[in-house]
């Protein structure tokens, strides 16, 4: 048993050694790469919004909301192209014949609700709605807003079709929430063969009894992407660049 225990500790040390010394293949920032954001709602980023009781917490600790806007800014200031993958649901979504957990969460709780696919009706301050300082980032040249995804991945939208179209194949990610919408775009933009960094301290997840989203996210963006930027890191990079 002594032995066994010996082994398995060693084996352990190992395996922390191995991952401590995980590449990073670095990411420059260049004309070809753009900003995504995904969920920059209210229901994620405000305080009245639906899901911030779990939220909160880790939204408040990465000055969440203060990066995200500074993406935005930069973005704005050296016209860099910015889209925007945003959560809808209309009243025929709320009719899925199955569901898994968080998806039947968010309908129960409202989440993301609009009155309809061709009516803004309601939709000023909603909880679908843009944080109030992001709005008129968003309505800026350099930004597109694409079709709602629908679960957390981009498979249901055309995000990758905007971004091919438009010419770009590097991908600054950021947005809501970190273990579930923003680490399903960049899975599915990396199966897409498009080269992404993560901005690590403009997203956050929620935090529950035993399950912290965020901190789950960190070890997959570590391990998936081609780089971790911090907020800052990228406009001095965005900078330096232009």
């Amino acid at each position: 048993m002594k032995k066994l225990i010996l082994t398995i500790a060693i084996f352990t040390v190992g395996l922390a050694s191995t991952f401590a010394q995980l590449p990073d293949p670095g990411f420059t920032i260049d004309d070809k790469t753009a900003i995504v954001i995904t969920d920059p709602q209210n229901d994620f980023l405000s305080p009245n919004g639906a899901t911030w009781g779990v939220v909160g917490e880790s939204v408040v600790a990465n000055n969440t909301v203060a990066n995200i806007e500074k993406l935005f800014k930069i973005a704005a200031d050296k016209n860099i192209a910015v889209f925007i993958s945003p959560h809808y649901y209309y009243k025929h979504d709320h009719t899925w014949k199955f569901e898994g957990a968080l998806e039947v969460l968010m309908h129960n709780i409202k989440m993301f609700d609009r009155t309809d696919v061709l009516s803004d009706q309601g939709f000023k301050d909603s909880g679908a709605d843009w944080l109030e300082p992001y709005k008129d980032y968003i309505s800026g040249s350099n930004v597109i807003v694409t079709n709602p995804h629908k679960v957390y991945g981009p498979e249901s939208n055309d995000l990758a079709l905007q971004l091919r179209k438009h010419g770009y194949s590097k991908i600054l990610l950021a947005g809501m929430s970190a273990n579930l919408c923003v680490e399903s775009h960049l899975r599915e933009l990396i199966e897409n063969g498009f080269e992404v960094a993560v901005v690590k301290d403009a997203t956050a997840a929620a935090i529950l009894p035993g399950l912290n989203g965020y901190e789950a996210a960190l070890v997959n963006f570590r391990m998936i992407s081609s780089h971790l930027f911090t907020t800052n890191e990228v406009v001095t990079e965005i900078k330096n660049a232009h």
